[in-house]
């Protein structure tokens, strides 16, 4: 960081060309790909307090501007701005200035018994509500930021005082808070208490929060609070609907996913909580890991390329339902809410996943979709092909994963890094996910389209 104005270097090595540029080997459209979405959380990040934006435009009626800023968003920026310093794109001093600033913010930012809001306001650090009764702590979003702050800790080793400061903000988030009848709670408001009741039960993006809850070495909650929140969740095939489910097993053509709703849910399902818990090493009694995140991609994928709702553009090279901006709004899509939107972070941050599939969809949105849905930012956040609409936006809980899962693909980085935290490996030996990968099954095929 400059010593007499505080500007940042850019990010060296942006691509200038027009996108659709073909001929580009794999790692050079990746390193594309990564950097300049990385610019979102470099240069695009609130200049007051480093933190990420929630999103890239201002959304009129919903109190959202561009001092909004998101905690969980922030938590994968933080992660993102670690991979652009490992690969040379960021200066490691400039980028540790840059955590340095986000952490001085959140040392005096609005806390609820040390859990922090779903948004901020990035001058005052007051919270500015999600909803109505959602105005105080959100541990699922706080969750998300602990994962990036403690990877940047494992990273940033040099720098004893950085670590202590982040520790204090970890160890000072007050999980147990949540317990209230034996089940984690999402949400807690010193307006309206539990009034918002929302168990954090599976099979969702939630996996990381259960884990943190029982890392906390202040705040720890039960084992039994996992057992009856987490794995308590409705069996889908015995009649269960779409939130809370945690069994599945239902197979669909040749893919048979081990938890979750009918035929996935949206796939961020499959991201967030992963961008640092390792899904490879990960099994227990009711799945392994990487095998129920690959089966989730393929049920999606195969959705789109079946498209029983005739979406003009769906194929192969064009897949992906996940939250994120739509025609007219914001919505969760998904195989059973499916609108003809295509998120990009859907099929990007896949890539661990499924490769090749996911590399296939990568150059058709650059190659071929690129001079609608291409711009500084990166991929915009959602288009429809059907409508001809392409999104003006981009949100921090899309863009952060495309450049995370993108470099645990490449490098396994974030995965080693949270997964080295010295307080993550006690808490999954408690909760029964084991870290020494079971023989590998045969990965499921794709399922051949009628």
């Amino acid at each position: 960081m400059s010593k007499k104005d505080g500007a940042k270097k850019g990010i060296t090595g942006i691509f200038n060309e027009a996108a659709g540029k073909k001929g580009l080997t794999d790692d050079q459209l990746l390193d594309l790909v990564q950097k300049q979405t990385l610019r979102y959380f470099w240069d695009f990040a609130h200049p007051d307090s480093g933190m990420a934006r929630e999103r890239s435009n201002v959304v009129k009626g919903y109190g959202y501007d561009l001092d909004c800023v998101t905690t969980g968003g922030t938590g994968f920026g933080i992660m993102a701005m670690v991979a652009g310093v490992e690969r040379g794109w960021i200066d490691r001093d400039e980028a540790r200035g840059q955590l340095e600033k986000i952490v001085g913010f959140l040392e005096t930012s609005d806390t609820f018994h040390g859990v922090f809001p779903h948004f901020l306001n990035a001058t005052t650090g007051k919270t500015i509500p999600f909803s109505k009764k959602d105005d105080g702590g959100d541990l699922v979003e706080t969750s998300f930021l602990v994962m990036g702050l403690l990877s940047a800790r494992e990273y940033f080793k040099e720098d004893a005082s950085l670590q202590a400061r982040i520790t204090k903000i970890w160890e000072a988030v007050e999980w147990d808070h949540h317990v209230q009848n034996g089940k984690l709670l999402w949400h807690w408001s010193p307006n309206h208490d539990y009034a918002m009741n929302l168990p954090i039960e599976g099979w969702n993006e939630c996996l990381v929060t259960h884990v943190l809850a029982s890392a906390s070495p202040t705040h720890p909650v039960p084992l039994t609070v996992y057992k009856d929140s987490w794995l308590k969740g409705a069996d889908f095939i015995n009649g269960g609907d779409y939130d809370g489910i945690y069994k599945n097993g239902a197979p669909i053509e040749t893919i048979t996913q081990p938890l979750g709703p009918f035929l996935g849910g949206p796939l961020f399902f499959a991201h967030y909580s992963f961008m640092g818990l390792n899904p490879k090493q990960l099994h227990d009694e009711h799945a392994d890991y990487f095998e129920q995140n690959r089966a989730h991609t393929l049920l999606n994928r195969a959705h789109c390329i079946n498209n029983p709702m005739g979406h003009k553009g769906y194929g192969e090279d064009s897949w992906g339902l996940t939250a994120g901006d739509t025609v007219g709004g914001y919505s969760a899509h998904s195989p059973t809410n499916d609108n003809g939107v295509i998120t990009p972070t859907a099929a990007l941050s896949s890539l661990p996943y499924t490769p090749q599939e996911s590399m296939q969809a990568l150059r058709n949105f650059y190659e071929n979709l690129g001079d609608k849905i291409w711009s500084e930012y990166g991929f915009v956040d959602g288009f429809s092909e059907t409508a001809d609409w392409q999104a003006k936006s981009h949100l921090a809980i899309d863009q952060g994963p495309i450049i995370v899962m993108i470099e645990n693909h490449r490098s396994g980085l974030l995965w080693d890094l949270f997964m080295n935290a010295p307080e993550v490996k006690p808490a999954l030996q408690k909760l029964g996910l084991q870290q020494a990968a079971k023989p590998a099954a045969a990965a499921p095929k794709p399922p051949k389209v009628a």
